[in-house]
Order: structure tokens, then sequence, then C-alpha cells
């Protein structure tokens, strides 16, 4: 099957980047080709966008040999809290869940990381492999498809040429609000704030996660006494956007648990809408979507770069093994069918539950996390899935 399948992959951005690196190594008699609006000469290295990988992730990066611990902050704790009190006795009262790395026998949880850190290294490595490889392995920066067009045996790449291919695959997703609507599609009314905060005290390596009544807030490690920010409210009575920045330190401050820290400083904080948007399939014919191409999810469970960099991998990998495209692609809907509708179902209701007022519902939530921090194998199931994937 290698010997004549010609690939295009459509988004230079992580995942998008990753598969053609994967594939570059994995199928080394197949062609490649890189499409993105981006120009070649702009530098992506300094976008500040914060990026929470996995620990499977990380592994895939440092397969490709793009992962330089020294630009990224690992995480080696996630302390999962709610705001509101259990109103439960004892040790029931303590709604919340922590995971630490050392216990699950890994040397870390995840890591963090900005855009630019993550996608300059696997565009410099694509590069070089286009500059070793140019009879197979191409690049098309600075050039926008403008649509696909379904082929018997492949499909039609429109862009500044139209040109044919065995196999597509889409890693340009973009944002929710930006997104036409998939199949499955919901607005969760609900809006992310996120920007960076300096914080005194800050525990090294540790992720906070706080369940409040208005919708979950993050608090992701970026250094010494400076984390992350992700402040999930509803958009239509948005608590945080009439305050000023004195306004939201104190805010968040009362939000975030005492054990994170006091929070000092704020950056300016960016607003996003928040929705489900996903595909009932991966593919269609021979055109395959991964990442936020085929599954915009809430970021309640950090878990979206991830998801898309699992569906590169295997992808790939059956690309490899399987005695054709269609067989491949059978194969991956089955494979990846457990992890793609675990996540996007656990990601949905955690979103929704936070626009439900129904009586006791906090206090169920307490007792659930409560229940699961007391049961050691439960947690370690729930830690290798947010690190591995549903496999």
């Amino acid at each position: 099957m290698q010997a004549d399948l010609h690939i295009a992959v459509v988004g230079a951005g992580p995942a998008g980047l990753a598969l053609a690196l994967l594939a570059q190594r994995e199928l080394p008699r197949a062609r490649l080709c890189v499409f993105d609006a981006r120009d070649a000469a702009h530098d992506v290295s300094g976008d500040p966008r914060t990026l929470a990988l996995s620990l499977g992730s990380v592994q895939l990066l440092q397969r490709l040999g793009v992962w330089s611990p020294a630009a990224a902050q690992p995480i080696r704790r996630v302390h999962v809290s709610q705001q509101q009190a259990s109103a439960l006795p004892g040790p029931w009262a303590e709604a919340e869940v922590e995971i630490d790395a050392g216990k699950e026998g890994v040397p870390l949880l995840g890591a963090v990381l900005s855009y630019g850190a993550l996608v300059a290294p696997l565009q410099r490595a694509w590069d070089q492999a286009v500059l070793a490889e140019p009879h197979r392995l191409a690049s098309r920066y600075g050039t926008r498809v403008r649509g696909l067009k379904p082929l018997d045996g492949g499909a039609e790449v429109d862009a500044d040429i139209a040109e044919r291919f065995d196999l597509v695959v889409v890693a340009e997703g973009g944002v929710f609000a930006e997104q036409a609507r998939k199949p499955l599609s919901r607005d969760y009314r609900q809006v992310a704030w996120v920007g960076q905060v300096e914080v005194d005290g800050l525990p090294e390596g540790t992720a906070f996660e706080r369940f409040t009544s208005h919708g979950p807030a993050a608090l992701l490690p970026l250094g010494p006494g400076r984390a992350a920010l992700v402040w999930c409210v509803p958009n239509d009575d948005d608590p945080v956007a009439p305050l000023d920045d004195a306004q939201r330190v104190a805010v968040i401050n009362h939000v975030m648990p005492e054990r994170a820290g006091r929070i000092t400083g704020i950056s300016p904080l960016k607003r996003f809408p928040l929705g489900l948007n996903a595909e009932h399939s991966l593919s269609q014919g021979r055109v395959v979507r991964i990442g936020n191409a085929a599954q915009t999810l809430h970021p309640v469970a950090g878990q979206g770069l991830n998801l898309g960099l699992r569906d590169a991998f295997e992808l790939v990998r059956l690309l490899g093994r399987e005695a054709s495209v269609e067989s491949a692609l059978r194969r991956l809907e089955l494979k990846r069918a457990p992890d793609r509708w675990g996540t996007i179902a656990t990601t949905d209701f955690l979103a929704r539950s936070f626009t439900w007022r129904l009586p006791g519902l906090a206090a169920l939530r307490g007792l659930g996390m409560a229940a699961l921090q007391r049961l050691g194998p439960a947690k370690s199931l729930l830690a290798r899935q947010m690190m591995f994937g549903r496999r």
C-alpha cells in the first residue's frame, strides 16, 4: 500500500506536523505534502498560547525528537476540588481528588508549554526532513486550501492548483466560534477567560482545577510563581467581564483553594466562546479529520490536543500495517471509538452539568470526588486514561 500512497496534510499545527513527521518515519515509501495558510517565513516560536499535554503526548514528541524539557513545565500533581461544600460529615466532606505522578509510577503526568514552543521545533524538524527528501516530501506554506472534492480512490485538494491525493488528512480546526457547525454540535453558552497570573506560594509542578457554581477554573504551572489561568463562566451573565484586574485577582483568590497559593497579579485576559462541535466519524471517503477538525471540546478535561495526537499516531500506525487505505480507515474508526467517544461524552457531561440547577447536584459531585480519592484502583484508572487515553 505504501509504495504509491500520496498523502496531503492540511494544517501545519501540532497535530498536522506530528502526523507528517510520524508518516515520514513510519511510511518510508509514501509521498507527503503539508499545506498551511501560514507563510513559511512566519516565526511561530513567540506564540504565547498555553497548551497542556498528557504524558502520552510528551512521549510521542520525544519519539519524534522534538521534545525540549527546558521549554516545558512538568505536571507532577493534579489537584481537583469543588468550591461548594459537600455537606457530608467526616472524611466525605473533602470534595477533592489528588493524583500524584510518583504514586502512579511515572516521572510526570504531563507538561505545560506555549504553542510556539511546541510548533516551532515540529516545523523545524519537518522542514529539515523536506530538505533531506525533496523527492517525496513537500511543504506548501502560504497556501490556503479552499475546498476538498471526493474522488474514486482519493480526494482532490483545491488550493493554488487542484491536485489529487490518495488520502487527505485535515488537521486544521480552529476555535469553536469560527467553525462551521458539524453534525454533533452544542453551544454551551459559556466562555473561557484565559491568561497568566502571578502566584505567591504556588506548589511546584502542580495543576489545580476547581469546580465552581459558574464553571471550572484551572491553574496550570508555568514556572516559579507563574501559572496559566483558564476561567470558564456563563456567557449570558458573565461575572468576569465587568471586573477590573484588581477585582479579578480578588475573585480568583476566593474561587481557588488556599493550597494553590495567593494570586498577586494578572495579565490581560482573552475571552473565547465554548462549545462541542464533532463529526460522527473521523473519515469520509478518503478524507480523514483529526484534532479540532474532528472534534472541538470544552477545556474542562484538557484533552483536545491530546486526543488529536492520539488520532494521528493511530492513523499512521494503521496505514503502515493494513493492506489497503480502506481497511486502515475502517480499523481507525473501531480503534479510536472508545477513546474518542468516551472523551467527548465525559467533557460534554461535565460542561453541561455546570448549567444544571438541580438540588443536591453539588453534593453528589462532591461525594463522587471524595469517593474517588479513597478508591485507589479507580483513581489510578482515571490517571492512566488522562495520561494515555482509553485503550
